[in-house]
């Protein structure tokens, strides 16, 4: 598979809810730099990530846009999340299964055809805005 179809097939993952086959498609040395967050570097900690992200969100994404570059080595996606806080996530507002949709984007970049870096970015004073109504 080409860089393109590995983000696809990692977002399509995400959507599903697979995080086993998310995981199948890093590099065991991934680089993880989330919105506003430390970075984390490796499997155990992108799957402590996710870990979060499923007790903390249910989310969905939509309107999926993917860039690629001719060096086959990065791809740009844009999207919408759409999601439900049902737990109170360190340091954010608390939690009662509001609902949120919001921009967002990510960059990534693929070596030896696996997934070595994901960096995304979304407006967190426009998310706590979206939940703490």
């Amino acid at each position: 598979m080409n860089a393109l179809e590995i983000v696809k097939e990692y977002y399509g993952h995400f959507n599903a809810k697979n995080w086993d086959g998310m995981m199948g498609l890093l590099d065991a040395e991934i680089k993880h730099e989330a919105n506003q967050g430390d970075v984390r570097i490796g499997l155990e900690k992108f799957r402590e990530f996710l870990g979060i992200m499923d007790t903390c969100y249910d989310e969905t994404l939509t309107d999926m846009v993917f860039f690629a570059e001719p060096s086959n080595s990065r791809v740009a996606v844009e999207f919408v999340v759409n999601g439900i806080y049902k737990v109170a996530d360190e340091g954010l507002p608390p939690a009662h299964n509001q609902t949120y949709v919001l921009p967002a984007g990510a960059f990534l970049e693929v070596k030896n055809g696996k997934i070595s870096r994901v960096t995304t970015y979304y407006n967190l004073p426009l998310w706590i805005e979206l939940v703490s109504k």
